[in-house]
């Protein structure tokens, strides 16, 4: 009697420490830790401990500064590539928020002087890593142009986890999704085909599925014009106007890189030739000019994704 009742009291006891255990940490879905006051983000450059709610944030990535304000988080941000913000976030310019760099040439003194609580980077600042790891947590949060929405969605839950915005995050993702789902019944009931190009010093580049602007395939359902495009996911293909006449498509996406970096509204004196006004997209007024805001700059973001939705949406109207 007296072995059993033992073994029932070690059992209790083990069983009250395991819900104890459970009660101060876990696992998030998303590739995150958490474990008190903190959580461990796992991401694509490593893991980083991360204190919750941090209030100075060095935000490199532009797609993140856009979440951050949807999400009312303006009164974090300590720092911004402010020559490269664009214009709807235009506010960051202040000179409350501290110039730290360029997007390929951070200025790694300005940073150490605000002594951020977190620094969020992306693609065009992984070389420099480890710098920025010296001076505080650093997460990279890029996107992954073969799984947009994914790696979107991992991005901003990620945020609410840290800012303690969770369900806020919920409601604009499912308000996204409904728009998604919308777009793709269009597309789908459409048998308009869609090239997408950027502009650039007077070049043309175009981008198919799995690329940097390929989402308007893979995700909202539009049909491509040009099945033969080479895969650079960033660069895209360069192309001569003869190609766009040869595909011949419905819509013409375009976005205008020139007015992105500030040189000039430039994309419609080099899209629209006597070649090109030759195809359905120009007879039937669906040549489309993306906001270079969004697809350039900003993509990624709460506020940027929904927009992107509606500007695809157009070609389709």
């Amino acid at each position: 009697m007296k072995r059993k009742l033992s073994l029932f009291l070690i059992i209790a006891v083990m069983t009250i420490f395991a819900a104890a255990c459970g009660s101060t940490s876990g696992k998030k879905s998303n590739g995150s830790e958490s474990k008190g006051d903190t959580l461990t983000i796992k991401h694509q450059l490593g893991e980083t401990p991360v204190k919750k709610n941090p209030q100075k944030v060095v935000v490199f990535d532009m797609g993140t500064l856009d979440s951050l304000d949807k999400l009312g988080l303006s009164d974090t941000v300590a720092g911004v590539p402010q020559q490269n913000v664009p214009a709807y976030l235009e506010k960051y310019k202040d000179a409350k928020y501290k110039n730290v760099g360029g997007l390929k040439e951070p200025d790694f003194e300005a940073i150490n002087e605000i002594q951020p609580d977190l620094i969020i980077i992306s693609g065009r600042q992984q070389d420099s890593y480890d710098k920025f790891a010296e001076i505080a947590p650093t997460i990279f949060m890029g996107i992954d142009s073969k799984k947009y929405m994914d790696s979107f969605k991992q991005n901003v839950n990620t945020l609410g986890e840290i800012f303690g915005k969770e369900a806020q995050v919920k409601e604009e993702l499912s308000t996204i999704d409904k728009e998604i789902a919308s777009l793709k019944e269009k597309a789908d009931a459409s048998n308009a085909k869609a090239l997408i190009t950027l502009t650039s010093g007077g070049k043309v580049t175009a981008y198919g599925p799995a690329s940097r602007f390929g989402l308007i395939h893979d995700e909202f359902g539009v049909k491509s014009a040009a099945d033969d495009i080479e895969a650079d996911p960033v660069h895209g293909q360069n192309i001569s106007m003869e190609f766009i006449n040869e595909k011949n498509p419905d819509i013409l996406y375009v976005v205008d890189r020139d007015a992105a970096v500030g040189e000039g509204n430039n994309a419609k004196k080099v899209i629209e030739n006597s070649l090109v006004k030759k195809t359905n997209a120009y007879k039937n007024g669906k040549i489309v000019y993306l906001d270079p805001g969004y697809w350039y700059l900003s993509g990624g973001g709460l506020e940027s994704v929904a927009e992107m939705v509606k500007e695809a949406a157009k070609g389709l109207e």
